[in-house]
């Protein structure tokens, strides 16, 4: 099989969130979940000056793009040109070119895959970041994202938490 990449899709201002709804609601209904693996709309947090307030707000980075996380065939190319309110890759003409890595980077994308010991159903430990020395049960997990969903014990409750690979180690 080859090698995703990630590729910008120009879409109609203030339709992005749409053309991911749709995008992702054609992966799922045509089964392309192993060639097109992930939708973002880049977010970033602003703090906005309202009325004399501060107000901490996300904002699209790019407004009228979308990130497509893909295997470049001509079945996943035609089915992402031909959502409703894309209007075309960027690239030369009608030749998508992915993203390097270096562009990747200040997206806060990982693009290398991080090894992982553990799977689905495995007690793990979180060694790094807002939930440190947390345990919890691995419910689900993203390779896409490469994240895992684990639940967490919060307020007495089972609370599911996504965690980055990079920021679990599984437990003996």
């Amino acid at each position: 099989m080859a090698e995703a990449n990630w590729y910008v899709v120009h879409t109609y201002s203030g339709y992005e969130n749409k053309v991911k709804a749709n995008i992702e609601k054609t992966i799922e209904n045509r089964h392309l979940e192993e060639e097109i693996m992930e939708v973002r709309v880049p977010m970033q947090d602003v703090v906005e000056l309202k009325n004399g307030a501060r107000k901490s707000v996300q904002k699209k980075m790019f407004p009228g793009y979308v990130l497509v996380n893909m295997v470049m065939n001509d079945d996943t190319w035609y089915v992402v040109r031909n959502t409703r309110g894309v209007t075309g890759f960027v690239g030369p003409g009608s030749k998508p070119v992915p993203l390097t890595d270096a562009e990747m980077k200040p997206l806060g994308i990982k693009t290398e895959n991080v090894y992982i010991n553990f799977k689905e159903g495995d007690t793990v430990s979180v060694i790094a970041g807002v939930w440190k020395d947390t345990i919890g049960v691995v419910q689900r997990m993203d390779m896409g994202k490469q994240t895992a969903t684990i639940n967490v014990e919060l307020f007495g409750r089972e609370t599911p938490v996504e965690i980055g690979f990079d920021e679990i180690n599984r437990m003996n």
